[in-house]
């Protein structure tokens, strides 16, 4: 069996790596032959990132070799496709060129917000419905929440499956406590990139009332950000530091607004934190709901209030700590990790390419 994988980004998107490139070694061990196709290269990513934008010559040679990529579809037995082949382009367009081979849509956030809700009532007139029509399209449509797979069952898709964004168990390995732990400066830790950082720095004001507390240290992963009176230590993100960056710290924050954008997060940064044994603490929005138990492995906190309260108990209380980040780690263990989904998603793409007697 033959697929094309065509995703957003290379391994420095963490859409891509996550929900389509950590399985690739899966689908090959499972007899699938993969051809993998990102649409914006790392390097676009990265000048993204230092400029605020892509340059207008990269983006047209980028679309110029998906196009080039989808003209040769039929030499695939399915196309497996993250969010969206050409991205603001009429959906017919993109329809044509996947006419004639079954394709799967995967999201994990609610990129049809981007079009639905825009400013421009123009984008939202010609554009709004565009990944519906897609949805409506794709043999199967895999959605990282319920509110994205309800979405894709209201644009009548005919095969909608939830699939979480997991982490890899052999990326992440259980805690060891240090005999120590309570005599060290605790670590409050937020990870992701400089588009996302400004969810953290909704927290300026708990975090500062916190500092004038207790003392801690506040690791921002992947990003810099200027937070008053709060201690900050920024570390790069590299793919091979990542895990171990987190679990040397001892508390994990999500904090995210609530409108229907956020609604399709799919929390990966509180299973990131659960999988390193850290209790979390998280904006009661979408997906941060069902992963947070209430007291079980961390608290949810919907006010400056409630999230200088939460964070001042984990502070200090080790004990608790430890027990809610053993319950989490658990979690992660039973639910939420590649070794329990990628058997789960090589059935599905099976299945999407009429292979039914595929073994799972």
């Amino acid at each position: 069996m033959k697929i094309l994988l065509l995703t957003r980004y290379g391994r420095q998107g963490a859409s891509s790596r996550l929900r389509t490139l950590q399985y690739v070694p899966w689908l090959e061990a499972a007899g699938m032959c993969c051809t993998v196709q990102a649409l914006f290269s790392d390097d676009m990513l990265q000048a993204k990132y230092r400029t605020g934008g892509y340059r207008r010559a990269a983006v047209l040679s980028a679309y110029a070799v998906r196009v080039r990529t989808l003209i040769e579809r039929d030499s695939f037995d399915l196309v497996w496709i993250e969010k969206e082949a050409l991205p603001w382009l009429p959906a017919w367009i993109e329809r044509v060129l996947l006419r004639g081979v079954p394709y799967v849509l995967d999201y994990d956030d609610a990129i049809f917000h981007s079009y639905d809700t825009h400013r421009s009532a123009c984008v939202r007139r010609l554009l709004g419905r565009r990944i519906d029509q897609l949805m409506k399209g794709a043999r199967l449509v895999i959605g990282g929440n319920e509110y994205l797979a309800r979405r894709a069952r209201e644009a009548g898709a005919p095969w909608v499956q939830t699939v979480s964004t997991v982490i890899d168990l052999e990326r992440y390995a259980a805690r060891v406590y240090p005999a120590n732990d309570t005599r060290r400066r605790p670590r409050i830790v937020w990870v992701g990139s400089p588009s996302t950082v400004r969810y953290l720095e909704s927290l300026g004001g708990p975090l500062a009332e916190l500092a004038s507390r207790c003392a801690y240290t506040m690791r921002v992963i992947g990003s810099t950000v200027n937070l008053p009176g709060v201690s900050v230590e920024c570390v790069p993100w590299t793919e091979a530091t990542e895990a171990n960056a987190i679990a040397e710290c001892d508390i994990g924050v999500m904090p995210l607004v609530d409108s229907p954008w956020e609604k399709g997060k799919c929390g990966y940064k509180l299973i990131q934190y659960m999988a390193c044994g850290l209790p979390v603490v998280a904006s009661p929005v979408g997906m941060n709901s069902t992963l947070v138990r209430e007291g079980e492995n961390g608290y949810l906190a919907a006010s400056p209030q409630e999230w200088t309260s939460a964070l001042g108990r984990m502070i200090e209380d080790a004990g608790a700590r430890r027990t809610m980040g053993v319950a989490g780690r658990r979690r992660v263990e039973s639910e939420y990790c590649l070794q329990r989904t990628a058997p789960l998603l090589c059935t599905l793409l099976f299945r999407a390419a009429g292979y039914r007697g595929a073994p799972a």
